[in-house]
């Protein structure tokens, strides 16, 4: 073997080397989140911002705080200690954001600069974007046909629900938060036994509580109309509008009472098609087991698949983090630039008075 090809060789080899070890030559930032299942998400959030000088851990402040998780974990261990250019806490909005700074946790979440939040109540809320709803039932069965609208069913559930939803906020934002609660808002809202064919007759009931809530409110707060009106105004202004109200409703509630019951019935009238079809297009007994075996193996579990659901990435609230990720990244970018700007300044000064003194 001729020496410039050995030295070609060498030379890619301590490349490869180089950037098999390149993570220990950028810089970490680490990403305190709440829960377990939050890891997923952050990390779908902060992977695009990872490049030759940076990248970001994502952990649950368990490491090095016990086995606490939760926003309160991680906010009040955190943010007393080191949060920062290099350490930053990711956390569920819940109603923090939409109140504006009227507790102390609040406050922290809508002007700490290290503080990222999901503007959508959870990641439970973004999980279950609308317009993504109908890639994850082909994700689960395999079968790309279109037999229910869920994201108009979100859509006008959201529009059914949204004057009540401005009244919980609006009782959140006071002391007397406790006589309409958010457990009391979710009962109402509640959309009981999901039936496509009663889609309609499910909303109206919806209506139907909201508007008996609402009378119940008004007449017990007389003079509050200037004051909804203008929170009615300023969540608009936030992002909340009436048609996409379930991504600010708490999460959970939207996930396991909402979304995933009537994913399973859409999912499920999907595969008994997709049965059907096997079975009618199959030329004998033997086939069609064949065929079944290999599809009933292929389907997915809708939980698990809606919670890897990376849809979310054409919502608002996710373009919102991503915007204020990028100016945290920009800031530190810019401090970092003027710190080399300043040390190189001080050199040429240094090198200057020592050639004077020369």
């Amino acid at each position: 073997m001729s020496k410039s090809l050995k030295d070609n060789l060498s030379s890619r080899y301590f490349e490869a080397a180089n950037k098999l070890n390149s993570k220990d030559s950028r810089r970490r930032i680490i990403a305190y989140v709440e829960s377990y299942d939050d890891v997923f998400f952050w990390r779908s959030v902060l992977s695009r911002f990872e490049n030759n000088r940076r990248y970001f851990e994502v952990m649950l402040p368990s490491r090095e705080f016990k086995l606490e998780r939760g926003k309160k974990a991680v906010l009040m261990n955190l943010l007393s200690k080191k949060v920062g250019e290099n350490m930053i806490a990711c956390v569920d909005a819940d109603y923090d954001f939409l109140i504006q700074g009227r507790t102390l946790a609040s406050k922290e979440i809508v002007s700490n600069p290290y503080i990222f939040h999901t503007y959508a109540y959870a990641i439970e809320n973004l999980q279950c974007f609308g317009p993504s709803l109908h890639d994850v039932c082909v994700a689960v069965t395999l079968n790309d046909h279109v037999i229910f609208d869920m994201n108009e069913f979100l859509r006008q559930y959201s529009i059914a629900i949204f004057p009540l939803f401005v009244w919980s906020i609006w009782y959140y934002r006071t002391p007397d938060y406790k006589d309409f609660s958010i457990t009391d808002f979710c009962r109402v809202i509640e959309i009981g036994n999901f039936v496509m064919e009663n889609a309609g007759e499910i909303l109206a009931r919806v209506r139907h509580k909201v508007g008996q809530k609402i009378k119940q409110l008004q007449q017990k707060n007389p003079n509050a109309k200037e004051s909804y009106l203008q929170l009615k105004q300023e969540l608009k202004d936030l992002g909340v509008t009436p048609d996409t109200t379930y991504l600010y409703i708490q999460g959970h509630q939207l996930f396991d009472k909402v979304v995933v019951p009537m994913m399973k019935k859409v999912c499920d009238r999907l595969v008994r098609e997709r049965e059907r079809e096997i079975q009618k297009q199959s030329m004998h007994s033997t086939q069609y087991r064949n065929e079944m075996s290999c599809y009933t193996k292929s389907i997915e579990d809708l939980t698990g698949v809606l919670k890897r659901n990376v849809g979310y990435m054409r919502s608002n609230p996710f373009l919102h983090i991503v915007s204020d990720l990028q100016k945290f990244l920009n800031r530190k970018e810019e401090t970092q630039e003027g710190k080399n700007c300043s040390a190189l300044n001080g050199g040429q000064q240094a090198y200057s008075a020592g050639q004077r003194l020369g």
